[in-house]
């Protein structure tokens, strides 16, 4: 019989906020948020556990913040070091083991089955060394969910974040006393659409997917979401359940669907086409040039906006298939204008966000017979090795030199935050 699995979610309390404390030891005894502190309308990144017990909470306004905590410290964020934390509490992690997957910049799933004779079979020992071994050299303290499948070890981290120590463990011994009691809104993937389709179906509790029947509860959802759901119907069947066959895999979960990037404005700025036009060729330009570093070409352009004039607001999606799959900032961005000129509504913007999806390979490309498509590629790939050698204010567009442009911002920024 083959032994079962130990996987391990090894998530970071606080993380930003934890690392930013780390490098101020004069903020030990203090409440710490991470944010932009010249931004009173900006959100709240992450909280250190002193701010939140002064209700302080993430994704909370910063001038928000500050009212309930007047001697809440405020730093703001440096994107560029969070992530090589991230990468040096990933190298410890694969001391432990070689099977760690990122699940995000704070959180990876570790699989220690192999590991354990190191240790002397002892679970609790293996994971206060690697709490320990992560706080010494960090300074970041961790909460290790523990369970035989990801799902589980993922939704024992929601217990273990409760507990004294950082550790709990949910397997197919307690998940019924534990797990199946909770509401349903607090299982893993199940958002507040999906579970007033539940509560539709008079499901209130975790547990009373997990007692079903899998027939019975495809029935269920047919009957509320259509015949189109059954793929859904097993997946939360499963969760319920604890069942997830997928093992932990290093490198990257996931094979690229689509290169997009949006960015939030503010919207008393973006309320005529001139201003906005700048934002939406920076976005096409940071699109394009993303999509070539991977190879890639869209067939599909969409565009994501929301709108707002203070009072009421309004968002919506839409995309447009191109003649041909591309990667070139002209093309793309004379289909994402078209879209946005057609649909939008004439409300100042607060967000806009472009991308191109169906991706195919371009090295296979379709040859025209009015323009040189391979030589514009090599032009702007051109561009892109001096950007990439120089960074991305080597060369930029004399329309990002206006007021309302961005682009000169982004490139202090990774994710949207300042490095």
């Amino acid at each position: 019989m083959p032994k079962e699995r130990l996987i391990l979610l090894s998530d970071c309390q606080s993380f930003y906020a934890s690392v930013e404390k780390a490098a101020h030891p004069e903020y030990k005894d203090k409440p710490v948020a991470v944010g932009d502190p010249a931004r009173m309308n900006g959100i709240v990144l992450a909280a250190c556990p002193m701010a939140k017990a002064r209700g302080v909470t993430t994704a909370s306004r910063v001038g928000e913040a500050l009212a309930k905590c007047p001697e809440l410290i405020v730093i703001r964020p440096r994107m560029g070091t969070y992530i090589k934390v991230s990468l040096l509490i990933s190298q410890i992690y694969h001391s432990y083991t070689d099977l760690v997957e990122p699940f995000s910049i704070d959180e990876q799933f570790l699989d220690v089955t192999g590991s354990l004779s190191c240790f002397g079979e002892d679970v609790p020992g293996i994971i206060r060394s690697i709490q320990e071994h992560v706080l010494l050299s960090t300074g970041v303290w961790t909460r290790v969910g523990i369970g035989p499948t990801k799902i589980l070890a993922k939704m024992a981290n929601n217990f273990a974040k409760k507990q004294k120590d950082g550790i709990f463990r949910l397997d197919y011994d307690n998940i019924g006393q534990v797990l199946w009691p909770l509401p349903v809104h607090d299982m893993f993937m199940v958002a507040n659409r999906m579970a007033r389709n539940f509560y539709h179906m008079g499901i209130t509790t975790i547990g009373d997917i997990a007692r079903m029947e899998l027939g019975e509860f495809k029935q269920r959802m047919r009957t509320t979401m259509g015949k189109q759901s059954d793929i859904q119907a097993e997946y939360y069947w499963q969760t319920a359940r604890g069942i997830d066959p997928s093992p932990v895999v290093t490198g990257m979960r996931h094979q690229v669907k689509s290169v997009g990037h949006g960015k939030a404005l503010r919207w008393n700025l973006y309320t005529r086409l001139p201003e906005i036009e700048v934002v939406l060729l920076e976005l096409v330009i940071e699109v394009c040039q993303r999509a070539r570093r991977y190879r890639y070409m869209g067939a599909v352009v969409s565009i994501a906006v929301s709108e707002t004039d203070g009072h009421k607001s309004n968002s919506y999606t839409r995309q447009m298939t191109l003649p041909e799959p591309s990667a070139l900032t002209h093309e793309v961005a004379a289909a994402a204008y078209r879209l946005f000129v057609d649909n939008w509504t004439g409300m100042p913007l607060s967000r806009l966000a472009i991308s191109i999806s169906q991706l195919s390979d371009d090295r296979v490309m379709q040859l025209t017979l009015f323009e040189d498509r391979v030589r514009t590629y090599n032009r702007e790939r051109a561009v892109d090795q001096i950007k990439t050698r120089y960074g991305s204010r080597a060369l930029i567009r004399a329309s990002s030199l206006l007021e309302s442009a961005v682009a000169l911002e982004r490139a202090e920024q990774i994710g949207g935050h300042y490095k």
